[in-house]
Formats: C-alpha cells, structure tokens, sequence
C-alpha cells in the first residue's frame, strides 16, 4: 500500500513538474507557487489568530517595530541582484553567483551591524525600551539570509517552482511549529522573535540541498557592475515601496504606540493576505515569463491580459469577501481586545483589492526593461501620502492613516498605473475596464447578499462565519457564471486552457 502510495505521488509530481513550452512552465509553475503562497500564507494567519489568544497586543507591536527597522534597512540596501539574474537573458548565469554572494555578505554584516549599534535609538524613537534586545537578537537574520545558496534564484529563472516551494515553505514550518510552541510555554514576544530567526535558519540549510552549486569567496568588478547597473532602479523603487506600504506603519508607531501599531499591521495583513498574495503568485511566475517574451509585445500583451483575468477573478471577491465577515471573524476568532482593527480592517480590503491590480503591472514593466516606471510611480504615491497621513492619523487614529492609504490607491494611483501600462504593451483602455468591471460587478454582488445575511442571522460565532463563507462562495460562482452566459466574458476558455495542462490532457 505504501509503495502504491509512492508510486502515485511520484507520478502526480512528475507531472507538476514545470517542463513543456513556455504556457505549459508557466502554468506548472503558478500551481506550485501559488500552493506555497496558500500554505505559508495560511500558517501565518493562523499563527497570528493563536498567538493573538496567547499573546498581548503590545508584542505584536514590539516585534512590530522591529520588523520595521529590519526591513527598513534590508529595502535601503536592496541591490536588485536577483532581478537583476533573473532577467538576464543568458540561461547559464553561474559566472555571476559568486560576486552576487560576496555582494550580500557584504551588504547583511553591514545591516547586522546597523541594528546592533542604532537598537537603542530606535526604541527611543518609538518610546519602547523592550525593543532593543529584540532588534538584536533578529538582526542575525540578515547574515543568514546572505549565506544562503545565491542559486535559488534559479528557482524562478527556470520556473522550477516545485524547488521554490520546498525552499520557502520549509521556513514557514518551521516558524509556526516554534513560534506556537514557545508560546504555549512562555506566552512572550520571544515566541514570534524566534520563530522568526528559525524560519531564516531552516531556508538557509535547505538552499544548499536543493541545489548543488557552492559559492565562493570570488568576485569580479565587471560582472557586479553589471548587476548593480541593472539593480540601481530596483533599489529606488525598494526604497520607495518601502515608504509608501510600510511608512504608515512608522507613523501609527511613532504618534499612537505599540499597541495600535499592533492592530493596524494585523488589519492590514488579514485584510491584504488573499488578494496581494494570489497577485504575488501570478507575478512571481509572470515575471520570468514575459522575460523570455520580452522581443514579442502581442504575446505579452495577450499574456497579461489573461493573467489579469485570471487575477481578478480571484482577487476580487477574496477583498470584498474579508471586509463582509471581518467584524465575525475577529470577535469568533480572535477575541473581544482585537475588535478595535475591525473598521481599520474593513477599509485596507479596498487596498488590497487595488494592490492587486498594481502587482499585474511590475512585472511587464520590469520584463521589458522599463523597471523606472515602477520607480517614478512609486515615488508619486509616496509624495501623496506623506503629504496626507499624519493630519489624518493625528486626528482620526489607525482609521485616518487607512483611509489615506486608500483614497491615493483609489485616484490618482490605479489610473495613472493602468494608463503607463496600456502606452507600454499598446493596449486599449476599453480591454482594461471589461476585464476588470465583471469580476468587480460579481464581488459586489456578493458582499451585499453576505451583509445582507450577516446582519439577518444570529449563531454561534464560528458557525456564523463558516455560513458566510458558504454563503459567499455560492453567490459569487453563480454571479459569474450569469456574467459568462450573458457577455461573453471568456473567463472558462482561459480557465479550461489551465486546467487542462494541469491535468496533462
């Protein structure tokens, strides 16, 4: 029995394995990416609804902070160097390893550095003395991640996502088990610090087991010259995206504390997990993908506006879907002391929701050389929102930053986003809106029968939820399904044309 067993599971990753034509790498590999992402994903909230039962929200908050300092200075020192690989158009990119690794060792014992020396500026910036020693035991994350096998970037190069996955999933595990488990033991913020730095640990071992090239100490000026040449956009938009997606962090720490900074960034992962994270999947394959497209405009431009239908299928209704059932979910799931993020929750889904429009776009810009865009808009967005968030968040707490956040995603962000894009892959504003208008007809739909539903029906808190789940998933499938019977939506031939090289016929 084990051995049929075996045998099944061989056969069925055989088949999985990204192998074929570019459509049939490309779907292959978004089934393992987007399995990983789902996984990983799912054991980070899960683990955030357990430990918010063990854990007070100001821990959430300290670690907060010290994820905020750490990615501060991770994207400020961002080189692009694995774009930069992976939009080489050479496949054999080994002559670069070596000064790519020697470049992020240098690059991590500076960050590490930093971080031991600036953690009691930082926690006076913050007003939380409790931070320094967090900050320095975390900030051996950065070396660790430098030491790992700079070849996983071959991962997505090669679209050989089933790799991928085992790399960043086995971390995820491990995270979870420890954090969890130190938390039933020592309700503390050290459970989320050391399950964090395990999670560094366990990726950093797997990175030399799943591929067999071993760096070096070896560097050469010209080949680093031409990947930081490359790089130089990439890190300026780093920086920027930084500023704008985790500014507001900053400033809900620094004016109101640890605490609301607690229930400000947990709103925001639970409200943006489903939609920017399914976006993360498709542009993570598409990336490469258009890559080796890049000499063919209509067959990226036929490719994106696929991917697109395909995202916002999805995307859509996970945004809307939250909002409806957040108020259920954080009081069944969470307990009363999280209900404060709820409204905050509700208005950063409408962020997610256009976050994942925007994640379709970054990858065609940076496939087809023109990763400045991606800079230039940023850098807007970023303007925009400085120039609003701390009137807003002075005046009307964590809900005023949120709504700073969505009304500059709202106009002029989308707009100007979809406009760039169309003038890059020659396209019509008229193919942007039909794609995106039926799925957000089909959401809206939904959203309003879950509200209607919700506010109809009292039951337990865990059967309420789980009858709104229900409830929307039946009037979503069958909003869209009148919308491809009556326009010609075209979303099954797409959907069909993936599932068919899923299952090899």
């Amino acid at each position: 029995m084990k051995d049929k067993i075996r045998l099944i599971l061989a056969r069925l990753f055989e088949r999985l394995a990204p192998s074929g034509n570019t459509a049939e790498q490309t779907v292959k590999s978004g089934f393992w990416l987007g399995l990983m992402n789902f996984l990983n994903r799912g054991l980070q909230i899960v683990m955030i609804v357990v430990l918010a039962n063990l854990l007070d929200p100001a821990d959430f908050g300290l670690m907060g902070i010290a994820l905020l300092s750490l990615s501060a200075l991770k994207k400020f020192s961002n080189l692009g160097l694995s774009t930069a690989l992976i939009q080489d158009k050479d496949e054999n990119i080994d002559r670069y390893l070596n000064s790519a690794w020697v470049l992020q060792i240098a690059r991590g014992l500076v960050i590490v550095g930093i971080l031991l020396v600036a953690a009691p500026l930082i926690a006076s910036v913050f007003d939380e003395p409790r931070v320094v020693d967090v900050l320095r035991v975390i900030a051996v994350s950065p070396l660790l991640l430098a030491v790992r096998n700079p070849a996983v970037v071959y991962f997505q190069k090669d679209l050989d996502f089933h790799k991928e996955f085992l790399y960043k999933t086995s971390g995820s595990v491990a995270q979870f088990c420890v954090a969890l488990g130190y938390a039933l033991l020592f309700p503390t913020v050290w459970a989320l610090v050391f399950g964090f730095v395990t999670a560094d640990i366990v990726r950093l071992l797997v990175s030399y087991l799943a591929h067999p090239f071993r760096p070096r100490l070896a560097f050469d000026l010209e080949d680093a010259k031409d990947l930081v040449g490359y790089g130089k956009w990439i890190t300026a938009t780093s920086i920027l995206v930084f500023l704008y997606t985790e500014g507001d962090d900053i400033i809900v720490g620094w004016l109101l504390g640890a605490t609301p900074l607690a229930f400000y960034q947990n709103a925001y992962r639970l409200s943006n997990a489903p939609a920017t994270e399914i976006t993360q999947v498709i542009a993570g394959v598409m990336f490469p993908t258009y890559s080796t497209l890049q000499e063919d405009l209509s067959a990226v431009r036929d490719g994106y506006f696929r991917t697109l239908q395909i995202t916002t299928l999805i995307t859509f209704p996970a945004a809307l879907g939250i909002a409806a059932v957040a108020p259920v979910f954080v009081r069944s799931f969470m307990g009363e002391e999280w209900i404060p993020m709820v409204r905050t929750l509700q208005l950063l889904t409408v962020y997610g929701l256009l976050r994942s429009i925007g994640k379709t776009t970054g990858p065609v810009y940076k496939a087809l050389g023109k990763p400045d865009y991606v800079t230039k808009l940023s850098a807007l967005r970023l303007i925009l929102v400085v120039i609003l968030i701390i009137p807003a968040t002075e005046r009307l707490g964590i809900e005023g930053a949120a709504m700073v956040v969505v009304a500059v995603g709202l106009f002029p962000m989308t707009p100007l986003d979809i406009h760039f894009l169309a003038r890059t892959i020659e396209a019509r504003y008229r193919r942007f809106a039909r794609d995106l208008a039926y799925p957000l007809v089909a959401s809206i739909t939904m959203f309003a029968v879950v509200v209607f539903v919700r506010q109809q029906v009292v039951l337990p808190g865990v059967l309420e939820f789980l009858l709104l789940l229900v409830t929307g998933v039946v009037v979503y499938v069958l909003a869209v399904g009148v919308m491809e019977v009556s326009f010609e939506w075209g979303i099954s031939k797409n959907l069909k044309s993936v599932f068919s090289i899923l299952s090899g016929s």
